[in-house]
């Protein structure tokens, strides 16, 4: 269970918007968080901020310490975070929930080389992590609330235990999270955050997410 007290959740870049509002639905949940940030003092601030126990540590130490790591940060920072706390993640679950948003065109769908941004961080990882990624359709101002925002989260990842525990993660958070297949798939989601934006301006919505209709059926292990 995520909610194990054994289980250390660390949330790289956690002092951002995205990062402290997962952070502190997580941590609310009973989930054991830590959040990292580049300097060790403004993560201290923000877990003292935030509450319920919540560690704060630089992003390596963050990452050292937790037994699934989630990175929040923009995609100009994700090579140079990764790179960060790749010593400290051989083993691990990471999820990376990029988007690939490249300013000032956000509203623009504009996909790396690699074909998603979980696919580079994959790359830039290596072999040894096993790369879940998720909360890229989540906008993270309803996320701070203390509100049903019912959205759901498509996780991807080539390892179907691994996307279960996520999943897990995103249905403790007070969402509903839903296997979204094979980590290539990812790129379905990081496109649809340009459009939601465009939405978001066009239509003046508080932050538009998604939701999947119908009955679904929970998978069978």
């Amino acid at each position: 269970m995520v909610t194990a007290a054994t289980r250390i959740v660390a949330i790289v870049g956690g002092t951002g918007k995205l990062g402290a509002a997962i952070a502190w639905r997580l941590a609310r949940a009973g989930v054991r968080v830590a959040i990292g940030s580049r300097g060790v003092e403004s993560a201290r601030t923000k877990a003292a901020e935030l509450g319920h126990g919540i560690l704060g540590l630089s992003n390596a130490e963050a990452a050292a310490a937790g037994d699934v790591v989630i990175v929040t940060v923009p995609f100009a920072a994700q090579e140079a975070t990764l790179a960060d706390i790749a010593p400290h993640v051989t083993g691990k679950i990471v999820v990376d929930t990029t988007v690939p948003l490249v300013p000032p065109r956000v509203m623009r769908v504009q996909m790396p080389a690699e074909g998603s941004a979980a696919v580079r961080a994959q790359r830039l990882l290596g072999d040894g992590v096993t790369l879940v990624s998720g909360f890229h359709n989540v906008a993270a101002h309803k996320l701070a609330m203390d509100i049903d925002i019912g959205c759901d989260v498509l996780v991807f990842g080539d390892d179907k235990a691994a996307r279960g525990v996520v999943v897990e993660l995103a249905n403790a958070a007070g969402l509903r999270g839903l296997h979204g297949g094979a980590l290539v798939n990812s790129a379905g989601a990081e496109a649809m955050t340009s459009i939601l934006i465009f939405l978001n301006k066009t239509y003046k919505v508080d932050g538009a997410g998604i939701q999947i209709t119908g009955d679904l059926v929970t998978p069978d292990d």
